[in-house]
């Protein structure tokens, strides 16, 4: 039997159920709050929490909801507690430290994992971004879509933050602040309910754009973009 002093303290408790709802169909999510509970539904989740996130029952269709309901939760909890974003992006090691890439749907943040072998990398679909006044760091994801984890990678301080746009040759720009923090505000995994937390998503994001430079990434689809990358 574990003495009281043996167990510790977690942030989150969450029930997971399954035979719920249906197959996906669409991204929307309808958002319920009140003083005692907030509640996500898709069409194949169902997420019931209290609002600080530290406990939730979730209801699932099948495994797809199941890795995009605990996203969906995840999300909001580290923004409601100030730690930080998730950002729908991949991103690389490289020289010891992480290298994000995101952009719109099609943009090629998998592709740009994909090209980035024998890199390591710590996500391929949704990066986990600490964010403080103290630094930036990534940590690996285990929300992943295409490429597997190759093993548990440690947490790496942020280098860049590179928005990516196919192209038939390779170019970088340097991004201004303000810019750079418009371009990364539809990047982040969020469903907006509260202005009290867009408003945290706003600092958190002032805060990443001042520490990390962002950029413009035009790449061809070799890992000769790589060389642009300091």
């Amino acid at each position: 039997m574990l003495s009281h002093s043996c167990i510790k303290k977690v942030d989150m408790n969450v029930d997971i159920f399954d035979g719920f709802g249906t197959s996906f169909t669409d991204y929307h999510v309808k958002v319920q709050k009140d003083s005692s509970k907030i509640t996500f539904k898709r069409s194949d989740y169902l997420i019931e929490s209290t609002p600080d996130y530290t406990s939730a029952t979730i209801h699932v269709h099948d495994e797809l909801a199941l890795k995009h309901a605990l996203m969906n939760l995840y999300s909001s909890y580290i923004v409601y507690h100030n730690w930080g974003l998730l950002i729908h992006s991949s991103c690389a090691i490289e020289n010891g430290k992480a290298q994000i890439f995101a952009g719109q749907s099609g943009a090629g943040k998998s592709t740009a994992a994909r090209l980035s072998e024998p890199r390591a990398l710590l996500s391929d679909e949704a990066t986990i971004v600490k964010i403080s006044e103290n630094g930036i760091t990534v940590f690996d994801s285990p929300f992943r879509s295409e490429l597997p984890s190759t093993g548990y990678q440690q947490p790496r301080s942020l280098a860049g933050i590179q928005l990516l746009h196919q192209a038939e040759s390779n170019r970088i720009e340097k991004m201004r602040k303000p810019d750079a923090l418009l371009s990364l505000m539809d990047k982040v995994f969020y469903w907006s309910h509260d202005p009290v937390e867009t408003q945290r998503i706003m600092g958190l994001l002032r805060t990443l754009v001042v520490k990390v430079p962002v950029y413009e990434l035009y790449f061809r689809k070799d890992p000769t973009f790589w060389e642009l990358i300091s």
